[in-house]
């Protein structure tokens, strides 16, 4: 079963991103919010994929819009 938290995660590195939560299932994390950042490079519109800020996450940027990252639990 998941856990859902409202509060902001200063690990991720967001703890000033609007509208967020983190979903828990398990072993795994699911950290969820909307994108403030400046992209430096060309984003698809659908569904960008790269590497985290700390190792072992993965960042989707989703519609250019909702940043889903994914990582291991603590």
């Amino acid at each position: 079963m998941a856990q859902l938290n409202h509060s902001m995660s200063p690990r991720f590195g967001l703890e000033y991103a609007p509208t967020s939560f983190l979903m828990r299932f398990g072993r795994r994390e699911m950290f969820v919010c909307r994108d403030f950042r400046k992209r430096y490079y060309k984003v698809n519109p659908v569904l960008d994929c790269s590497t985290g800020v700390e190792p072992g996450h993965v960042e989707l940027l989703v519609f250019g819009k909702w940043l889903v990252i994914l990582s291991r639990a603590r």
